[in-house]
């Protein structure tokens, strides 16, 4: 795809999700940047892939590397101060009364995209992209499309500047983002994305798997198995 002449901030957590969007954004924009959060997330190595993923996708895709800008990096660790959860400390996870599990972090993508639209505001940036998607989730309420479009609307009237919020992921499930990751760059970022990138909730890089890293058996890493399974299974119907 043609690029356009403008440039997005990708929420880029060094996830498979993100990393995905972070290769769609290139695909679109002049201009890419990236910012993280650091928010005392247990599993606090998805930050430190983050810089290694970006240099990494530049040198194997020069031409995406060329529109590569700067990375952000933000502290909100007021997110573990405000209440625990299995996120935040070493809590065992469970699903709770409400339905949810407590890897939920009460309005962390509310104010992941607050954060993120201040700074754009102040780089005159208008398109922020995040990897939220209500189809193959673990039921969190901010990563619903309807909280994604009301958000745009109050930040757009909260700053007096009309951004717009992208989310690629949002209405295709996790097979049909490690398909979006081949269209985009081919079985090269298949294969970084499975090697450079971490989803694990808590934090293991030791265990490696044909999916990537992980502990294989947390939410996370259940949505990215059964994901990879049903893409592998996807492309030998096809051969066939």
């Amino acid at each position: 795809m043609s690029p356009s002449g403008e440039t997005a901030l990708v929420l880029f957590s060094g996830g498979q999700d993100s990393a995905t969007c972070l290769a769609w954004a290139l695909d679109r924009f002049a201009h890419v940047e990236t910012i993280g959060f650091d928010y005392g997330q247990r599993h606090r190595v998805e930050l430190d892939v983050r810089h290694s993923f970006r240099d990494r996708l530049a040198a194997d895709f020069p031409a995406w590397g060329e529109r590569l800008g700067a990375d952000h990096l933000l502290n909100l660790d007021l997110l573990g101060e405000i209440g625990t959860t299995a996120m935040t400390s070493d809590t065992e996870i469970a699903m709770l009364a409400n339905g949810l599990p407590n890897t939920f972090v009460p309005g962390r993508n509310l104010l992941f995209f607050t954060a993120a639209a201040a700074l754009a505001y102040r780089r005159g940036i208008r398109h922020l992209v995040g990897g939220m998607c209500e189809t193959d989730y673990s039921g969190y309420p901010d990563c619903r499309d309807d909280t994604i479009k009301s958000l745009q609307v109050t930040l757009g009237l909260g700053m007096d500047q009309r951004f717009v919020l992208h989310t690629p992921l949002m209405w295709i499930d996790k097979a049909a983002t490690w398909e979006m990751a081949e269209q985009l760059g081919g079985p090269g970022l298949v294969d970084l994305v499975t090697e450079a990138t971490h989803t694990c909730y808590l934090g293991d890089r030791t265990h490696r798997h044909a999916w990537g890293f992980g502990c294989g058996s947390c939410p996370a890493c259940e949505l990215r198995k059964s994901g990879w399974e049903r893409f592998q299974a996807g492309k030998q119907g096809s051969a066939g």
